[in-house]
């Protein structure tokens, strides 16, 4: 099943967007240098609205969120949960990795993910 390639969002998150791809934290730079530029076979988009929200990164063509988790998450699990159940009903689907399994084993990261990337082109 084709996910639509257009979502809707709110005019507030894309601009909040804009201002999150100017100060992308260091381990979504780390990442975004793995897997931009259709890297993994497919194209991502950085800091993508999706309704109010925005996730870090974002592929059109087969509907995939990943999340960075990192500190700020740490006291905001039922609030990020609300948030992925909601994007979920539009058919997304999420990934997620932590700072420190980008920081310290980015090479199993990106297994992980070309994994995923796989299943859902199939």
């Amino acid at each position: 099943m084709a996910l639509q390639n257009i979502l809707q969002y709110a005019p507030e998150a894309r601009e909040l967007a804009k201002l999150l791809r100017k100060e992308m934290t260091e381990t979504e730079k780390v990442i975004w240098d793995r897997i931009r530029k259709t890297q993994l076979g497919v194209q991502f988009f950085r800091q993508f609205p999706i309704l109010e929200y925005v996730v870090d990164f974002y592929c059109k063509e087969i509907g995939l969120a990943i999340e960075i988790d990192g500190g700020s998450h740490d006291n905001q699990f039922l609030e990020d949960s609300h948030r992925q159940s909601r994007i979920e009903k539009l058919g997304v689907k999420f990934i997620r990795f932590t700072n420190e399994q980008i920081l310290n084993d980015l090479e199993t990261v990106l297994v992980e993910l070309k994994e995923v990337i796989k299943s859902l082109k199939q």
